[in-house]
């Protein structure tokens, strides 16, 4: 019985070594391709793209919600770069669906602390799609907004763009005093005014 135990003992021992060289290179072989096969493009991550529009790559435009009742015309708008203090910010705005025969003006106002340089006021033709970049300048860090009012056919609509400048987080300004409840939770009581 000793006898028979052996072989089967050198081929369990000899299955062992087999499977683990076999996981071993395995192994291998998927950490080598892993970054090939990460987004489907083996070259180097930090090689430049031969073509320079490539290069430039801008975010998606975030479109703004509409209201019912409200001018009708879509808007969309984007960033070109970080805000910073004291620089100028490029602000891309596309509008669409501006269906009045004399079409849609629209009238932009920064708060304070932003300060818009040229026009605050834009004529769009009706049928078709207009874009407009306006530079806003921060003279403050925090957060501001650059209010985009929209009028068509006698509606109107209005559009607040955030521009945070810096790391500056906007507060809220608190009048009222925290209580705990007689359950454990905590409330904010404030005085009527």
């Amino acid at each position: 019985m000793l006898q028979r135990l052996r072989p089967i003992a050198r081929k369990a021992a000899m299955n062992i070594r087999s499977n683990s060289l076999t996981a071993v290179a395995c192994l291998a072989l998927a950490t080598l391709s892993a970054p090939a096969m990460a987004d489907g493009e083996p070259r180097t991550r930090n090689a430049k793209p031969k073509h320079p529009a490539v290069q430039q790559r801008s975010a998606p435009m975030t479109t703004a919600p509409q209201k019912p009742g409200s001018s009708g015309v879509k808007l969309q708008y984007r960033l070109e770069s970080t805000p910073q203090l004291g620089r100028a910010t490029a602000v891309a705005l596309q509008f669409d669906d501006v269906t009045a025969a004399d079409g849609a003006t629209v009238r932009l106002v920064a708060d304070s602390g932003l300060t818009l340089q040229g026009s605050s006021t834009l004529a769009l033709p009706a049928g078709k799609r207009s874009t407009a970049t306006v530079a806003v300048v921060s003279e403050v860090e925090g957060l501001a907004y650059l209010n985009v009012f929209i009028t068509q056919d006698g509606a109107s609509s209005a559009v607040s763009i955030p521009i945070q400048t810096g790391s500056v987080a906007p507060t809220l300004k608190s009048t009222g005093e925290m209580k705990p409840t007689p359950s454990g939770d905590s409330i904010i009581t404030m005085p009527v005014k």
